[in-house]
């Protein structure tokens, strides 16, 4: 997979050693077998959360590609062994895509949000590149779907001939929609991109590179959603951090032990 060039553990979670360059290089490559490919853009509370929910875990596993889409898994992923380690962001990454669209036999779908929201979405995608092929959108109810509903909703994408899904359901239940149907929707590539619907929509403002190279982008999103955010991050944040910190300690008392015996 020209994607992958290996990867890193960062709190039991897989993440992969890849770039923008890599990934798009990929998502060019046809979609060989009966499943879908599955991408995932991680960040501090999909690393947390797979900590506290074994599903989501498994879920997490059995992505094709999981990414370094926040600034502290980069540092980490650096601090383990990866020095060389960059950002794929969500948000960027698909705005790439799509601006790479109209020279590929690409057909877009998009599936989650509300309805406004898509609406601002298809417009400005179609305004970032105005030859882009959007196969279809859908916004599915926020409550648990039901096998029906969910069954329709796979029939309707395959239907739509789309090429690359691009699901925004937030996380973890991107993920686990994605693992649900990728048996269900071969010939696609299915990436769980969470907030860069609302970012593309224009209704959550990004925040600016120098805040998001210095890891603060979640004070930035803390700030425009204090109420929703507010738990995540005062939790997640500092626990990530110390567990991290064990991680790391633990990482070079074995490189230590290795250089020991190895001077022996």
């Amino acid at each position: 997979m020209a994607a992958r060039r290996g990867g890193v553990d960062v709190l039991g979670v897989h993440l992969d050693t890849t770039s923008y360059a890599d990934l798009l290089v990929w998502l060019d490559e046809p979609v060989d077998g009966p499943r879908a490919r599955t991408v995932a853009f991680c960040n501090v509370h999909s690393v947390m959360t797979a900590r506290r929910d074994p599903v989501v875990a498994r879920a997490l596993a059995a992505m094709d590609v999981a990414t370094t889409d926040g600034m502290p898994l980069v540092w980490a992923a650096r601090r383990l062994g990866h020095p060389a380690q960059g950002r794929v962001y969500g948000p960027d990454l698909m705005e790439m895509a799509v601006r790479r669209s109209p020279d590929r036999p690409w057909r877009h779908y998009l599936y989650g949000a509300s309805p406004d929201v898509l609406a601002r979405l298809v417009a400005n995608l179609r305004a970032m590149a105005p030859d882009i092929d959007i196969a279809g959108w859908h916004s599915p109810p926020y409550r648990p779907l039901t096998p029906a509903e969910e069954a329709a909703d796979v029939a309707a994408i395959a239907r739509s001939g789309a090429t690359h899904v691009w699901v925004g359901l937030g996380m973890p239940k991107q993920e686990l929609f994605v693992q649900r149907v990728a048996d269900r929707l071969g010939g696609t590539t299915l990436l769980a991109v969470g907030a860069a619907f609302d970012m593309h929509a224009g209704v959550v403002s990004q925040a600016p590179d120098w805040i998001q190279d210095r890891g603060l982008e979640w004070a930035y999103r803390w700030a425009q959603e204090p109420t929703r955010l507010a738990s995540r991050y005062l939790v997640n944040n500092p626990l990530f951090l110390l567990l991290l910190a064990r991680q790391l300690a633990a990482a070079r008392l074995r490189t230590v032990s290795r250089q020991a015996g190895v001077g022996r």
